[in-house]
């Protein structure tokens, strides 16, 4: 059996971690190398950086900061935000990054997905998605959750991992945030539907959140950003707790 993963998130504005709840109320959380490195120390299994206004900004994402990063860590590294071409992508590739990750260009050129995969492989696209619970549905947004479309979310990570997408990060806006667990629903139906990892996001408060998203759902990695960044739970702490619950892990 594949082990679960742990993996913290660096949202980046303005050179810095951020964190907010519901994707609004953004505040400061903390130099994004010096915690980098400490994740590293702790036994993260994976990183995920992403500039969050990269794309409102119709701005490149900050490759200075992500070769930065890169050269302080040895654990997977994916990079989302303001990539809307392949060329983007090879900087961010050639700038240390291991995996790429998308969200509104795919969104709005699906065929972006296929040109990264067929390039780098499968393995090194992440189609990342923001579902919103609205009318008795859950919903995919862009532009930093601004935006509605009119996909599905469970329809568009099947297409996505059609085109060539080799894992799906989803995010719950409902959750994000609250500390009051993962949407395992939302999870559970895309991770049944798709045949590629699924890691959840959103929602993280305690533990039991991730032991229970792990049991709930077929989800591979669990991704959380303010119970990291501000030491309310620390991953080795974690990782012992899981494995207590008999959930696969990397110790």
């Amino acid at each position: 059996m594949l082990k679960k993963r742990i993996i913290p998130c660096l949202d980046i504005q303005n050179n810095r971690t951020v964190k907010g709840i519901n994707f609004e109320n953004i505040r400061d959380a903390g130099d994004p190398i010096e915690l980098a490195q400490r994740y590293v120390e702790e036994g993260a299994d994976e990183l995920v950086f992403l500039d969050i206004t990269a794309t409102l900004e119709k701005r490149k994402t900050l490759t200075k900061l992500v070769n930065r990063i890169a050269a302080e860590i040895n654990i997977p590294f994916t990079v989302g935000g303001g990539i809307n071409s392949l060329e983007d992508a090879k900087a961010i590739i050639g700038s240390g990054a291991d995996k790429i990750s998308i969200n509104s260009s795919a969104i709005l050129r699906p065929d972006l997905i296929s040109e990264i995969a067929n390039t780098f492989g499968n393995q090194c696209v992440v189609l990342a998605i923001d579902a919103k619970f609205v009318d008795n549905e859950w919903m995919v947004f862009r532009s930093g959750g601004r935006i509605a479309t009119e996909l599905k979310a469970v329809d568009w990570a099947k297409i996505g991992t059609e085109l060539g997408a080799g894992e799906i990060l989803l995010t719950s806006m409902n959750n994000d945030g609250t500390k009051n667990g993962f949407a395992c629903d939302i999870t559970g139906r895309v991770s049944e539907a798709v045949s590629v990892p699924v890691i959840a996001s959103g929602g993280a408060g305690s533990k039991a959140h991730f032991a229970e998203v792990f049991t709930k759902t077929k989800a591979t990695g669990a991704l959380a950003a303010s119970v990291f960044h501000f030491g309310e739970i620390p991953i080795p702490e974690l990782k012992q707790f899981l494995e207590t619950q008999n959930i696969p892990i990397r110790l």
